[in-house]
């Protein structure tokens, strides 16, 4: 297995698909949730597409977006998934830990944003993340923003 942070003009189409497939399967199809998956995000030049690969499948993939894109001077992440068949191996924080490092390495000393599902508050605030809004609903989802504090 082999971790990859890519941008969207490095990403084959093998691996594009790939990572698409996931985020379907995931947030689509798993979570019975009809949303516009393709939100132009994933194109903008500084966002990066952090993925992990068994062969040629992407078993783990998130993205760094950065300030403006999804939160007002802020840097986000967001599309954190794991594919059904590598779940319960951990993959989730080592995960989440390769995107805030990430993060931090583009854009140090800032606050990072989420909007996160509220069902993992625990897991957000785990690794360094606190609620910052009251739940509110996302495509019909209870989500919460959370924000990690620049170190």
């Amino acid at each position: 297995m082999q971790w990859q942070v890519l941008t969207f003009n490095e990403l084959d189409t093998l691996t594009l698909y790939s990572l698409l497939q996931l985020r379907v399967d995931v947030f689509v199809v798993e979570q019975n949730c009809p949303y516009p998956e393709l939100d132009d995000k994933d194109l903008h030049p500084q966002t990066r597409h952090i993925i992990l690969k068994k062969g040629d499948k992407v078993i783990a993939y998130s993205r760094v977006l950065a300030p403006d894109v999804s939160f007002a001077g802020f840097p986000g992440i967001g599309r954190i998934c794991i594919s059904q068949t590598a779940r319960r191996l951990g993959l989730g924080k080592i995960l989440v830990e390769k995107t805030l490092a990430e993060t931090t390495s583009l854009w140090p000393n800032t606050d990072i944003h989420i909007s996160a599902q509220c069902y993992l508050q625990r897991f957000y605030q785990d690794l360094g993340f606190k609620a910052a809004s009251e739940p509110y609903l996302e495509d019909d989802i209870p989500h919460l923003k959370m924000i990690k504090a620049a170190s």
